[in-house]
């Protein structure tokens, strides 16, 4: 006959005399097994068609309470983020001739197509290529920045940003300190680059390098989780006197379609977005795990009759605690989510900024569900970074 550990653990207990376990509290059972049936499916995958998360409708776009009064009575297009990226480069651009556009084949439209007849519209002196040097290429940026220029360098994948570090960590982000009262900096500086897994990228095009960034006094880190989102925050972003690390979800590209606004307009950097309220536990997340958080939200809300709050980070340094911690502070309970390795990562920030900030109202320890702390194997990619079931 076989024991489970549990099981012989528990008559050694009764060997050595030791009293038995107390029993479930009530109302809550002990289970070793699944309660699922073999057939259920919690990884189902995203329907971005149905999601919560994206404007469907051009109402509910323009509902939005954070647009610009202009752009709430301004048409909308269906566009996918790359588009919404693409919308918001050439909106740029033309707004400001200080605006410039280069990276490694932007010129004739990127690898995901952000820059696509950009060149063409706006000429080679502002839309250009740059040599496979991505040193070079941030390091030109800055430069241009501190002349009083507004560029906008792209990584072609964030895996390869780098060789860049050392310029922004040492250059970038030091500028202003180091000028003094002169007042050079190289504010109006944004990196752009796609990040995170898309199924099939392997140990070279599937990091999310983001968490490296946020210990970095001087930047802003974005990441945006939709196209309107996208659009707002990179104009917000250009417009920003802070250099910023721009990194969008290259999963998202083609996968989020929404309606957004054909005018300009910004959207706060720096500030949280409350998606859906709740009282019973907080979720944290940003980017594209905010899909999959919907996804979870929605199963635990079925199978446990639970009320989720869900919150969009948006800029992920320097980021908006205020909003984090009012919300624990209500629920009593906080699971933050990434992509990225759990080690060091955002996730462990915000979980010790909700413990110094709410520990005397926190009901369960604070839970971080994130991507192992491992290189992306190509077969295992998607074991590796979080599905519903992890939730």
């Amino acid at each position: 006959m076989r024991f489970q550990a549990s099981s012989l653990s528990f008559l050694r207990g009764l060997a050595a005399g030791k009293p038995p376990p107390p029993p479930p509290r009530k109302g809550r059972l002990r289970r070793n097994y699944s309660t699922h049936p073999p057939n259920a499916r919690l990884n189902a995958p995203i329907d971005f068609s149905k999601t919560p998360l994206l404007h469907h409708t051009s109402q509910s776009c323009l509902a939005n309470p954070e647009l610009d009064p202009s752009a709430r009575t301004s048409r909308t297009r269906q566009m996918n983020l790359f588009q919404a990226v693409n919308d918001a480069l050439s909106t740029a651009l033309a707004a400001d001739e200080r605006v410039l556009l280069f990276g490694e084949d932007v010129a004739f439209g990127g690898v995901f197509r952000c820059s696509m007849n950009l060149a063409v519209q706006f000429g080679s002196e502002r839309v250009f290529n740059t040599p496979l040097s991505e040193q070079g290429i941030v390091g030109f940026a800055i430069g241009a920045a501190a002349e009083g220029m507004r560029p906008i360098a792209e990584i072609q994948f964030a895996d390869y940003v780098f060789p860049a570090f050392d310029q922004l960590v040492n250059e970038a982000a030091k500028y202003r300190y180091r000028a003094g009262a002169t007042g050079i900096n190289c504010g109006g500086l944004v990196v752009r680059m796609p990040t995170g897994a898309v199924g099939h990228g392997a140990l070279y095009h599937s990091q999310s390098p983001e968490a490296l960034f946020t210990h970095i006094p001087g930047l802003r880190v974005v990441i945006p989780r939709s196209p309107v989102q996208a659009k707002g925050l990179l104009l917000a972003a250009v417009a920003c006197n802070d250099p910023v690390v721009f990194m969008e979800p290259k999963i998202l590209y083609r996968s989020a379609v929404e309606q957004v606004p054909t005018t300009a307009y910004t959207l706060p950097l720096s500030k949280a977005e409350i998606l859906r309220p709740g009282t019973d536990v907080t979720l944290i997340s940003y980017g594209h795990p905010l899909y999959t958080c919907s996804a979870a939200l929605a199963a635990a809300e079925r199978d446990f009759s639970i009320s989720v709050e869900l919150i969009d980070l948006r800029t992920i340094y320097p980021w908006d605690r205020e909003t984090v911690i009012e919300s624990v502070r209500k629920t009593g309970r906080a699971v933050i989510v990434h992509e990225s390795m759990l080690n060091a990562g955002v996730g462990a920030e915000v979980a010790a900024s909700i413990q110094e900030g709410a520990f005397e109202r926190l009901e369960a320890p604070v839970r971080r569900v994130a991507g192992w702390a491992t290189h992306m194997g190509l077969v295992y990619e998607r074991f590796i970074i979080p599905d519903v079931a992890k939730y």
